[in-house]
């Protein structure tokens, strides 16, 4: 059964019908990654540099906001820089996306690996990412950049082959993070009537289903992202979600309609790269 989906998987993907939605646990599969790849990874690092209080020490965002409110803004842009810095290697699971010229790709993560993927591959893409409304004064909720990381223009978006969404911000070009509770307050205010969700990314996934991978739905606010973004999606919708789930994960998947996949996600992007492949051939 995991088999027949992952055929159906690379199939969909392959034919433009489904898009990809990437977690940090992406960053696990090949070389060891030099940036946290969980929610829990990050909040270690950042309360390594700036201590919290322990109530809140196992909270990313409630952390954040700690850092934030008493060491400033940028105190907290820097922290994230550092620790997003290092480049990280190109995976299979990467490549195999990259030259697919697939019209949507969703990562949820921080790193610029995926841009990097893409770049490499000679795509014809741009991004556009979620900012902080933290010291801005116009009505803004993400930026877009082209493929070189110039800022760019939603008419431009509209063109562009592949459009890569990045709904908490990323590293490069800009370094725009949504992270602390601060930041979240009027996103999710507005979120559930769709205005901080792009209109290219509203548009492209009228007529895409989704995959995720490397993607964990411990926490709410993971959950609510996940659920927006597939808000008016055609479907269906799968994730590799390996080993035991939680109550919230299970109910989540099935209030979403999204079929699982019990497999190891290095084994699963393997699967999907041969099949992938496989299809090209065909």
């Amino acid at each position: 059964m995991p088999h027949e989906a992952i055929a159906l998987i690379a199939e969909g993907l392959t034919e433009g019908r489904l898009a990809p939605f990437l977690g940090p646990e992406v960053l696990t599969i090949g070389a060891p990654a030099s940036v946290p790849t969980s929610t829990r990874a990050l909040v270690e690092r950042l309360t390594a540099k700036v201590a919290v209080p322990g109530r809140i020490r196992n909270n990313l965002w409630s952390a954040a906001q700690y850092i934030e409110s008493n060491r400033h803004r940028q105190t907290l842009a820097r922290l994230m820089e550092e620790i997003f810095a290092p480049e990280q290697d190109i995976n299979l699971l990467h490549q195999t996306l990259a030259m697919l010229r697939l019209p949507l790709i969703v990562d949820s993560w921080y790193d610029s690996t995926m841009a990097q993927a893409l770049t490499a591959s000679g795509q014809d893409w741009g991004q556009v990412q979620a900012v902080t409304r933290n010291g801005e004064y116009e009505d803004i909720w993400y930026r877009y950049y082209d493929s070189e990381g110039r800022r760019s223009t939603e008419a431009e978006a509209t063109g562009w082959q592949t459009l890569l969404y990045k709904p908490h911000g990323g590293m490069k070009p800009e370094g725009n993070f949504l992270l602390s509770d601060s930041d979240y307050v009027e996103v999710l205010t507005e979120i559930d009537i769709q205005t901080p969700i792009p209109a290219p990314v509203k548009d492209r996934r009228a007529s895409l289903g989704f995959v995720f991978l490397g993607c964990r739905f411990h926490d709410q606010m993971e959950r609510t992202f996940a659920r927006q973004v597939l808000k008016r999606s055609a479907g269906p919708h799968y994730a590799v979600l390996p080993g035991e789930m939680t109550r919230n994960e299970a109910r989540f998947l099935d209030e979403q309609g999204i079929q699982r996949l019990d497999l190891p996600l290095a084994g699963a992007a393997l699967l999907i790269a041969r099949d992938v492949a496989g299809a090209q051939l065909a």
